[in-house]
């Protein structure tokens, strides 16, 4: 168990930490000259149990509370001191406010000083407390008088027991999800080179793990680790760890960072949230308000954009869109704080709904209804709404997994979901409903249906175009997927690039297949270089047209393709030119030449095929204009697809 404490400056936290563990949380000079906590501080006791209970000692001045929100991101159990000589003062309201909006429930409140007062002050602030604490989530807490500094004191002892008693009956907190760490401190250890230390969100980390810090994506190798001050080889959720990393110099790494498994953030400079405003606000927000966000960790300025409605009064909650200056990570479900522009006063807290969340149509019905899910998601009624609410082919599975911090052996799929693998990565397979998916397979059978209507004459219809007409923003691998298992079905069938109905076919006479009989095979052996319609026609003795039309028939089966009007490349030709393309596209990227970011130009293609400039340029403008390749300025790079287009 995590124990925060909260409370007035000067109201003796930091001596109440030391009576409970014997450690001074005051470890800057600055701090012990001063008598303030200007910094987090940290202690750590054992239990009977042979577990260890963890603090986290917070500063009370009114200009620090950035730095008490830090500390109590995470915690489990607020710890509220209050002097007795002074009673209940501002920041005292102001972090039991904190503690709501991040969702602390557990707590205690130390009543301290009492050697200062008599009983009728003890009895006076204990009322006063209740009455604070009346209404809150934090209502009917345990009241522990204590007199911290000194010895052998009956209150400090009781309040020990109590927490001890808390710490061993609360359970653990849920270890399988992707992990996440949200650092609070960075230093140099000598001999040991950069530690990082914070609190656990979730998952686990073991001594070796490979974990990225976020937002900025370096990935870091764990060399060991500390567990609630102790040496350890892993570290779970609920857990303060200290872990030394190597790979990363201390300069690199900042309070609000995240340590996490790679999987489980993307960065976005945009996040919808549901926000709250305290009903004590004495403002209203608009469009473009200015506030100062505590999430995690992480303090930054963001800038509010209304998803509801044209203002924000006080006492009301809606859901917002938080636009920051640079990239942030959070997870659905998290919880964070906002204080006004000055940053001189909390104003109000809420939790993340979307984290990666769209610059476009943020009020759109669809985009209502994907929140909605989410929230149904974080109520616990699993995803099931999520995946009917995501358009289908819309929503990855590593998407999924950020969405529900979890990996994806513990997902728990519903029974009519599932999982669709366009390669080998997990960032290659997505999640839908069995009816999402076979729509998808309707709109393409229906889309096929509606080209033979259209152009009876035609053989069919290649993937990319037929993509353009039924699913132009689905993505193209799973496109191809798709394709793929209507064609292993049956329903589909691929003649060269052409996809068709399977009864839907472009018969040849008996004389023409005689004719394509000689004509395929002279083709084939033509290489790179084939005749042309004339010199077809002439060698054979017949009229132009003939052979031309021939041609076309053969081009609608797949089996030759049409570069210029009379001029026909064999199928098999043709797919050599397309990998011959990719080879050495492939061959610039890895030589990291000057031609490796903008593809193949005409002088180089010539070269490797061994054409003519003019014939060269011919088969690179055909390619472009089937969509194998796109013109990018003077060369000529491959689109997505690649050679599944022949």
């Amino acid at each position: 168990m995590i124990v925060g404490t909260a409370g007035h400056i000067d109201h003796g936290k930091t001596t109440l930490i030391k009576a409970l563990t014997g450690v001074n949380t005051d470890r800057l000079k600055e701090e012990q000259e001063r008598g303030i906590s200007i910094e987090l501080g940290y202690a750590y006791t054992a239990l009977p149990n042979g577990e260890v209970l963890g603090f986290i000692d917070v500063p009370g001045h009114e200009r620090l509370v950035h730095t008490m929100v830090a500390g109590a991101s995470g915690i489990d159990f607020a710890l509220l001191v209050i002097a007795a000589d002074d009673g209940v003062m501002p920041q005292t309201r102001e972090h039991l406010e904190i503690l709501q909006w991040l969702g602390v429930k557990a707590g205690a409140v130390a009543l301290t000083k009492i050697d200062r007062v008599d009983p009728a002050r003890v009895a006076e602030v204990t009322t006063e407390i209740q009455a604070l604490l009346a209404g809150s989530t934090l209502a009917g807490i345990p009241i522990f008088p204590v007199a911290a500094n000194l010895p052998q004191d009956n209150g400090t002892a009781a309040l020990q027991q109590h927490l001890h008693g808390v710490a061993q009956s609360m359970p653990p907190r849920r270890a399988d999800g992707l992990f996440r760490l949200a650092i609070d401190r960075v230093f140099t250890l000598p001999g040991h080179g950069t530690v990082v230390t914070g609190t656990v969100f979730s998952g686990q980390v073991h001594s070796g793990d490979r974990l990225a810090l976020m937002p900025a994506g370096d990935t870091v190798r764990v060399r060991s680790l500390h567990v609630q001050n102790r040496p350890a080889v892993s570290g779970s959720a609920g857990q303060r760890c200290a872990l030394n990393l190597s790979g990363i110099d201390k300069d690199a790494i900042r309070r609000g960072d995240w340590l996490a498994d790679a999987r489980t953030f993307t960065p976005s400079t945009r996040i919808d949230v549901e926000l709250q405003l305290s009903a004590s606000a004495g403002l209203v927000l608009r469009n473009r308000s200015p506030l100062h966000v505590h999430l995690g960790t992480l303090h930054q300025l963001a800038h509010l954009t209304l998803l509801e409605g044209n203002a924000l009064s006080a006492g009301d909650r809606c859901r917002v869109q938080l636009l920051f200056a640079s990239p942030v990570c959070a997870t659905p479900g998290d919880r964070f704080i906002v204080r006004n522009a000055q940053a001189s006063t909390t104003i109000g807290g809420g939790h993340v709904l979307d984290p990666a969340a769209p610059a476009r149509k943020r009020r759109a019905p669809e985009r209502q209804a994907w929140l909605d899910a989410i929230e149904q998601m974080l109520n616990g009624d699993g995803f099931s709404a999520l995946l009917q609410a995501a358009s289908p082919g819309s929503l990855r599975l590593s998407t999924l997994m950020q969405l529900t911090g979890l990996p994806a052996d513990a997902l728990p799929m519903p029974p009519d979901a599932q999982t669709i693998a366009t390669g080998a990565s997990e960032q290659d397979k997505f999640v839908m409903l069995s009816a999402q998916w076979q729509s998808l397979k309707t709109c393409a059978i229906n889309a096929v249906t509606d080209f033979h209507a259209r152009f009876p004459d035609e053989q069919g219809v290649d993937s990319g175009r037929l993509r353009r007409m039924a699913q132009p923003t689905l993505d193209n691998a799973l496109w191809l997927t798709v394709l793929t298992s209507l064609i292993e079905e049956g329903t589909l069938q691929r003649s060269g690039a052409w996809l068709h109905l399977p009864q839907h076919a472009i018969a040849l006479s008996e004389s023409e297949q005689l004719l394509a009989q000689q004509l395929l095979p002279e083709l084939a052996a033509a290489g790179f270089d084939p005749p042309w319609v004339r010199d077809l026609a002439r060698t054979h003795a017949l009229p132009e047209e003939q052979v031309r039309q021939l041609l076309r028939k053969l081009l609608r089966q797949g089996l030759v393709y049409q570069v210029e009007r009379d001029l026909f490349y064999h199928h098999q030709r043709m797919r050599e030119l397309a990998a011959l393309m990719a080879t050495l596209i492939a061959q610039r990227e890895k030589e990291g030449g000057p031609m490796a970011a903008v593809g193949v130009n005409a002088a180089s293609w010539r070269d490797a095929t061994g054409l003519g400039r003019k014939r060269a340029i011919q088969i690179l403008e055909f390619f472009d204009r089937v969509g194998y390749t796109r013109r990018l300025r003077d060369a000529h790079v491959l689109r997505d697809g690649g050679l599944d287009w022949f």
